[in-house]
């Protein structure tokens, strides 16, 4: 199983996940050195990187690394995947230092990206290359009615395949509403479709939206722990990212949820963070 967070450059991480002065140089080593996988969203906003950032990238990731890039948000909701083929392959082509530590690539659909759509997203999935794996991210209600529309894009997947991220925001929306400004802006950005726990491919991919409230978090991770367990015995690798409000808390958060995961699975705990170790000795 591979466990991460949405991204790895965060100031708000100093003092526990790294330690309290450390420079950005340092960040992926620290995270890499707790989480084995990282969602990777600044591609989603920026694009692909640079060849000489994905150069470094590669240097500093450890072989048991995961990368699980997002699709620029310039081909999933400008362009709505029409005639993006070589963009794509573009894409990919700025990944390919990483080709032996590439989780699913996410392709991120808008809201209104229903069902007529499709077609789009199958000739994508069509000409996606063979050897990198994808995960498609759907948020149209149409998607999450367990009629034939969901039926449908469930087979399409199945037939290229591609795994159907999973969004958890249960947690996220659980609570009254006078809340957190956080919580209260996440909501807004988030939203808000039934979770439908499926499988189409090998790489279930679970971002899961937690919580300021760490018993609310408790609550809805319980049942994810025999889901993950089930998959595992199924040969399968499954994929959890974790996100809280702010994402201030997200790498505890994540810890906790592991910690419950492989007391279930007897595997050790996650290391603890450079920066807790390093407060240690101060």
């Amino acid at each position: 199983m591979y466990i991460g967070l949405p991204m790895w450059a965060n100031p708000d991480w100093r003092g526990g996940l790294y330690p309290p002065h450390a420079g950005r140089e340092g960040w992926l080593d620290d995270y890499a050195a707790v989480f084995n996988a990282v969602e990777g969203n600044t591609t989603f906003y920026s694009g692909a990187p640079r060849p000489r950032t994905v150069e470094g990238w590669s240097r500093q990731a450890p072989p048991g690394f995961r990368f699980c890039f997002k699709l620029p948000q310039a081909l999933t909701h400008a362009k709505r995947l029409r005639q993006v083929e070589t963009d794509v392959g573009d894409f990919v082509e700025a990944l390919w230092p990483l080709k032996d530590r590439l989780g699913p690539v996410m392709i991120q659909l808008p809201r209104d990206f229903g069902p007529e759509e499709v077609p789009a997203l199958e000739k994508v999935l069509r000409d996606w290359p063979q050897d990198v794996p994808c995960a498609v991210e759907l948020r149209h209600s149409e998607f999450f009615h367990k009629g034939s529309a969901e039926r449908d894009i469930n087979a399409l997947l199945i037939s290229h395949g591609a795994d159907r991220v999973m969004l958890d925001v249960r947690p996220l929306f659980s609570g009254p509403p006078e809340a957190h400004s956080g919580l209260i802006q996440a909501r807004a950005e988030k939203p808000r479709r039934p979770l439908h726990v499926i499988s189409t491919a090998k790489f279930p991919v679970i971002r899961f939206i937690g919580h300021l409230d760490s018993a609310i978090n408790e609550h809805y991770f319980t049942p994810w722990i025999d889901q993950l367990a089930l998959w595992i015995k199924q040969g399968k690798t499954p994929f959890l990212f974790v996100h809280t409000a702010d994402n201030r808390e997200a790498p505890e958060l994540a810890r906790n949820l592991y910690a419950r995961v492989a007391d279930r699975m007897g595997w050790q705990a996650l290391p603890g963070f450079p920066g807790d170790r390093q407060n240690q000795l101060l």
